[in-house]
């Protein structure tokens, strides 16, 4: 598939265009329209709306010189195929999370999440200023993409369950929507693991074609009506203890781009990593609270041999892709060796204080 010009949104449309590679350009006064296409239903909460407000902020921080028009998930591609439709060129660019890319670059995954890996903090720190970008940067290079954090949904909850989980004999065979690391370490246990974009979840667990689901967390799990389909909600946090949101950009549209459209791009995407993280803080606490007072959902925690289980196989997952594949390899050697140093300050600081706190009421 050819890439469209890099296009003037003083010239003519796409559609008016035959494709040609991007063109670099450095006018000051030279203005851009790009598509944004996206993994999420458009105007989905938190989501949806995070790629809006990354749009807008490009727009107000460049002062009107570049427009992003943002697609929500089918509009242009489905919602899974957002990789392949920026690295082509089909769209400048795409909102996503990394770990939906695993069948096509498995080292992608540990820019997204790892089964009882970094804290939100401790990610955000890794891609800052422990090198995590840079490595980012090369393998999404590879297929001709250039990736950004741009959101974050902290930690996410276990699932949603149909039946109660008493002991890992009870996961044996259930059918669950779970993607990434966390998906192949269950599988690992005895339970079947599929992905499928969130606008599936619900009508796959009122059908029965799954026993099970994760998706996000209280904010966006109640926005799909996962509490209709399933009683337990489980919060054990093994699979997600962070989640990054990503924005990947056409390597070539970005070689374009004038080096001060590129800054505002980096400083849109800081801050709305930082708007997204705070925002589901605060609607997960708020939807928490209606999912238990007001629909009744059961609070559950994985027993101890389950989440044993989970620690062991996530294990395995992670030392099978790492021996098979370089990029894995270098990748998590980064992320381990950070963690490892991040990993004490986090203890005797924020991880003492809320048991401190908790120790005494507070």
């Amino acid at each position: 598939m050819q890439r469209r010009q890099f296009l003037k949104t003083a010239g003519l449309g796409a559609a008016g265009v035959a494709a040609a590679p991007f063109v670099a350009t450095a006018h000051a006064d030279e203005t851009y329209t790009w598509d944004m296409v996206t993994s999420w239903p458009k105007n989905f909460p938190a989501l949806g709306t995070g790629a809006n407000d990354f749009a807008r902020r490009v727009e107000q921080l460049s002062n009107g010189r570049m427009k992003i028009r943002v697609h929500g998930a089918g509009e242009l591609v489905p919602a899974l195929e957002v990789f392949d439709a920026v690295s082509a060129g089909t769209a400048e660019m795409g909102h996503s999370t990394p770990y939906y890319w695993r069948g096509k670059l498995p080292a992608a995954q540990f820019f997204t999440a790892v089964p009882f890996g970094m804290s939100t903090t401790e990610m955000n720190a890794w891609l800052y200023h422990g090198g995590g970008q840079e490595l980012w940067d090369e393998v999404y290079a590879k297929h001709n993409l250039k990736p950004f954090a741009v959101g974050n949904t902290g930690p996410q909850m276990a699932g949603w369950f149909k039946k109660e989980i008493n002991s890992l004999d009870d996961m044996q065979g259930l059918k669950l929507r779970l993607p990434g690391l966390a998906g192949e370490a269950m599988n690992g246990i005895g339970v079947s693991t599929v992905n499928m974009p969130g606008s599936e979840i619900f009508t796959s667990m009122q059908t029965g074609v799954l026993d099970a689901a994760d998706w996000v967390g209280p904010y966006n799990d109640m926005a799909f009506g996962l509490h209709q389909v399933a009683d337990y909600y489980y919060t054990t946090v093994w699979n997600e203890p962070t989640a990054t949101v990503e924005t990947m950009i056409n390597l070539d549209a970005w070689n374009a781009l004038p080096e001060d459209l590129q800054d505002v791009i980096r400083e849109a995407a800081r801050a709305s990593n930082l708007a997204m993280y705070t925002e589901f803080a605060y609607r997960n606490a708020q939807a928490l609270e209606t999912l238990v007072d007001e629909h009744n959902v059961q609070l559950r925690e994985f027993p101890d041999d389950v989440v044993q289980a989970l620690y062991e196989s996530s294990q395995t997952v992670i030392q099978n892709q790492v021996e098979g594949d370089e990029d894995s390899r270098r990748i998590y050697e980064s992320y381990a060796n950070f963690q490892n140093l991040i990993r004490p300050f986090s203890d005797i600081g924020e991880y003492a204080y809320l048991k401190g706190r908790d120790a005494v009421g507070g």
